[in-house]
């Protein structure tokens, strides 16, 4: 259950984003669900091979390159969902560090009490 509330959640995040920033565009409600559901399978199965391959450049940027690899995430995703666009990886780097901003609010309303 809590998986499918933090989905929606991150959905109604990108569906924000697409609305406030001017080069991402979302089709619907539906299209950010996908789009929410694709970024967190990229992110188990792609990023970490990413960060591998990249350690080196990621060490010597002091983790700044991260911000890089999670954009290039997005653009992966841009790439294959049909009804999300990112115009560049300007945009993809703005709207992955509001990405983790807006997720971070919107979690935090809904957490459990640990007890």
């Amino acid at each position: 259950m809590n998986l499918i509330i933090r989905l929606l959640l991150n959905a109604l995040a990108v569906f924000i984003l697409a609305y406030a920033l001017g080069g991402v565009s979302v089709d619907g409600y539906g299209s950010a669900l996908i789009v929410a559901i694709v970024l967190a399978i990229l992110n188990v199965l792609v990023k970490p091979i990413l960060v591998i391959l990249t350690l080196p450049v990621t060490i010597l940027t002091l983790g700044l390159f991260l911000l890089i690899i999670n954009a290039l995430i997005i653009l992966l995703a841009d790439k294959l969902i049909d009804g999300f666009s990112v115009d560049g990886i300007w945009i993809a780097i703005l709207f992955s560090i509001l990405l983790s901003i807006l997720q971070s609010i919107l979690h935090s309303f809904f957490k459990e009490d640990k007890k």
